[in-house]
């Protein structure tokens, strides 16, 4: 089969015009990027406001492992899936970051011919947004830097100043830098360092805001530093709010794009998925549901991440309610959680399989426990065998009560997820439940990270570091106690240990440290090692990206 990229080129692309027409969104609501790109207005996102909607579907997944899942590619085939039943259905995703594309993982627009074109511009600049977001919080960090340099009027303690620089790459080296070197002109020399842009605080706070408004009022409740005192400073105090509402002004309109069939995405944001909530833009997703009868939506790694942000802040604040849950899984992926390597998959091993059933099952379980209806995807690779299918079937219908459902739409678009496209829709119009989060947002804090550790990871308890349970008082103190958490740990394992994978428990989650996302409207928990700023790999994806003699993109993936 042609690769990704080949897929996404041969593709005869619609005027994107005709694509809005599919929703009823008029031309003159568009901001046209070309011919197959546009961002929906801000006036006309506003009209839409009190609208009926739609169904949303979550689509989430188990433990990421080196197999591969295809989650993005399987909402999109769903999404296609479900136009060609006939539900109206428009799909949001998360825009891809430059630092994955060039580095490990690759973009972020699906694979085969379950994918969101033109692929080329969505993972590479795309409509800017994400170099929008860079320069906003770059503003920040100057104004910031500015203040201290000219009378720190505010008292600004150097020490504690929290706010660190971004930008959109893999750059190991920018991790802890000194900066304002060479002299008094230069300011006054500190150490500091550099995030990814996706971890920038103004991405959470960009993907949860409602609006224009909203998300100059959330800017402004981001800390930024202490004075001598120990007083909070906002980036309100050092009046940088209003500039950079300015900066991101465009890039808030959510971006309309299609798939490979020609039906509608809009792909906006980009957050983190474990230092922050890992879901595209709540303005994209109140779109889709007020525009389509069903959205499709995906969250960040495995259901314990990902789909645990999506449930208790992204729908806690937004209000918004998941009529099902698909729940991607590969039998690959499976048969590593049993044990298996990597190079060894290709070979039958139901042992392995049955053993690896494990991390579903608990997916699945947690799921359920949010009050939402589950079916299970199971994404179909070349290597697989009947009998393997067979088999995670009968252990998702006999253990779990659940269906599984072979899924082809890599190999063969829409038509390969029709079946479970007939699922999601009767899971969807059965009875409505309503969605139970982990914990109660008058909880204490370290009570809510309790919750989601025992109750979702299967650890037997929790391990406060002092520093961290200092701050965790501290941000009660000051009035933050309110505010759902947001674990930021290994994606691979339930657990911290990256390589306990499987479904283990009685493990102990230590927190190391604890972060405040004021504007954002949560906590970050730091448990084990996280790195906001990635490196990139022995040999990275840039080594083959490459302009053929035509002049086309080769080598992104």
């Amino acid at each position: 089969m042609p690769s990704d990229i080949e897929i996404a080129r041969a593709a005869t692309l619609k005027p994107i015009a005709q694509v809005a027409d599919k929703l009823g969104i008029p031309d003159d609501a568009l901001h046209h990027y070309g011919k197959h790109i546009a961002k929906l207005d801000h006036g006309y996102i506003a009209s839409l406001e009190g609208k009926p909607e739609g169904k949303l579907v979550l689509v989430t997944a188990i433990s990421p492992t080196p197999a591969g899942e295809g989650k993005t590619t399987t909402t999109v085939g769903l999404g296609d899936a479900l136009n060609r039943i006939g539900q109206k259905t428009m799909i949001c995703l998360r825009e891809p970051s430059l630092g994955p594309c060039f580095g490990m993982k690759g973009g972020a627009a699906g694979g085969g011919k379950a994918q969101v074109v033109p692929m080329e511009q969505i993972n590479l600049h795309f409509t800017g947004d994400f170099h929008a977001i860079t320069s906003a919080h770059s503003l920040a960090a100057a104004l910031i830097d500015n203040h201290v340099y000219w009378a720190n009027e505010l008292d600004i303690d150097v020490r504690r100043i929290h706010w660190r620089r971004v930008v959109d790459m893999n750059d190991r080296a920018l991790r802890a830098i000194n900066q304002s070197l060479g002299g008094v002109a230069n300011g006054f020399p500190r150490e500091d360092g550099f995030d990814i842009t996706v971890a920038s605080e103004v991405m959470a706070v960009f993907c949860l805001a409602k609006d224009l408004a909203d998300l100059e009022e959330r800017l402004g409740r981001i800390v930024i530093a202490e004075t001598r005192a120990r007083k909070l400073v906002t980036l309100k105090d050092v009046k940088a709010t209003g500039a950079m509402t300015v900066l991101l002004k465009d890039a808030l309109q959510p971006n309309l794009v299609q798939t490979l069939e020609g039906n509608p995405a809009l792909i906006h944001g980009g957050p983190f998925a474990n230092i922050a909530h890992g879901c595209n833009s709540v303005i994209a997703t109140r779109a889709g549901l007020r525009l389509a009868d069903y959205t499709v939506t995906e969250a960040g790694f495995g259901a314990d991440l990902g789909a645990e942000k999506f449930l208790d802040i992204k729908c806690r604040q937004a209000g918004l309610s998941p009529s099902a849950v698909v729940i991607v899984a590969t039998v690959r992926a499976l048969k590593m959680h049993g044990g298996v390597n990597k190079k060894d998959l290709g070979s039958e091993n139901i042992g392995a399989l049955e053993k690896g059933f494990a991390n579903l099952a608990r997916h699945v379980t947690n799921v359920r426990g949010f009050g939402l209806p589950v079916v299970v995807a199971v994404n179909h690779f070349y290597a697989d065998t009947d009998a393997e299918h067979a088999t995670l079937r009968d252990l998702c219908r006999e253990k779990l009560d659940v269906e599984a459902i072979t899924c082809k739409h890599w190999a063969d678009g829409g038509a390969g997820a029709e079946a479970l496209a007939h699922a999601v829709v009767k899971l969807a119009e059965g009875e409505a439940r309503p969605l139970t989060y982990t914990y109660e947002a008058e909880a204490k804090l370290s009570d809510k990270i309790k919750a989601i550790a025992t109750k979702l990871y299967g650890a037997s308890g929790i391990q406060i570091e002092g520093k961290a349970a200092q701050k965790l008082a501290a941000f009660e103190k000051d009035g933050y106690g309110n505010l759902p958490v947001c674990m930021a740990k290994t994606q691979y394992s339930f657990s911290t240990d990256p390589t306990l994978i499987g479904a283990p428990d009685g493990h102990v989650v230590s927190v190391r440290d604890v972060r405040l996302s004021a504007g954002a409207g949560f906590v970050v928990v730091i448990c084990g090692e996280i790195m906001t700023m990635p490196g990139l790999p022995r040999v990275p994806a840039a080594d083959t990206i490459r302009l053929d003699e035509n002049g086309q993109i080769d080598g992104l993936f």
